[in-house]
């Protein structure tokens, strides 16, 4: 798998990771499900992992996934409530359930960003968490977005990106680029939305690229400002492929076009 830089952090990640969103979200009985598909992208190269309070139990069952891989394995969690108390009790569960230290602790969807970012600060400087972040999946919040990133608080961004949802490029992208903020992409395969399009198998064929998911990661990561795609799945088989896509993302201006115009054709 390629990796690229995360910004000015220092870091360099596998290009593509797992969200837990929706598939995480699972009852005991469904840990070996889980523990397989974390199992699959590690042995394809992946090492970012992504959840958030958001996401039930999510982050109970992420955990135990990655607990053998836990040395290898950067956990990207979020806090996501309004109350600082519960911002903190979050944070508190998130550290047993990944070892007692949080690579990249986010404010998920912009919630309470100043207060959270007070304690998370403080946190980071006693060395349990690496990095902060912060994040949104709306274009009517990346006013707000662009006011954090420009504070110097945080050192990346979680935004959406695939070719429906293509407003981060307008701002958010090049800003991110001049403040060296490293940039997590949610939604590459538009929340599942996008599988449903009708492709031309032949056109791709053309393209090189074997399946309608895998141009869309690729599209996604062609953009050098892009850093990490956290395409979410179940599925073991999917997990393999979002994992290949990552192994070539190279893609001409023609070619992401193309991609672009199949999506929303």
């Amino acid at each position: 798998m390629e990796t690229k830089k995360f910004g000015n952090t220092g870091r360099e990640f596998p290009v593509v990771g797992l969200g837990t969103w929706k598939v995480f979200d699972v009852p005991d009985s469904a840990q070996a499900a889980a523990d397989e598909v974390f199992e699959t992208m590690f042995s394809d190269g992946t090492r970012i992992v992504d959840s958030s309070p958001m996401y039930g139990r999510a982050e109970r069952i992420l955990g135990r996934a990655i607990e053998s891989r836990r040395s290898e394995t950067t956990v990207a969690t979020k806090i996501w409530t309004s109350s600082v108390d519960e911002g903190m009790q979050q944070y508190q569960a998130q550290l047993g359930y990944f070892g007692g230290h949080i690579e990249i602790e986010q404010v998920h969807n912009l919630v309470t960003w100043q207060q959270h970012l007070e304690w998370m600060e403080r946190e980071r400087d006693a060395g349990r968490i690496d990095l902060l972040g912060a994040t949104h999946y709306q274009a009517s919040a990346f006013d707000e977005l662009e006011r954090v990133m420009k504070t110097g608080r945080i050192d990346c961004i979680q935004i959406p990106y695939n070719p429906l949802e293509r407003e981060v490029e307008r701002r958010i992208l090049p800003l991110a680029e001049d403040l060296g903020l490293g940039v997590i992409a949610m939604r590459p395969l538009g929340s599942g939305s996008l599988i449903g399009a009708r492709v031309d198998q032949s056109r791709l064929d053309e393209l090189g690229i074997p399946d309608w998911p895998t141009a869309l990661l690729r599209w996604c990561l062609s953009n050098e400002r892009v850093h990490v795609a956290i395409p979410a799945t179940s599925s073991v088989d999917h997990a393999r492929a979002n994992a290949a896509a990552g192994a070539d993302i190279e893609l001409s201006s023609e070619e992401r076009d193309a991609i672009a115009a199949m999506a929303t054709s």
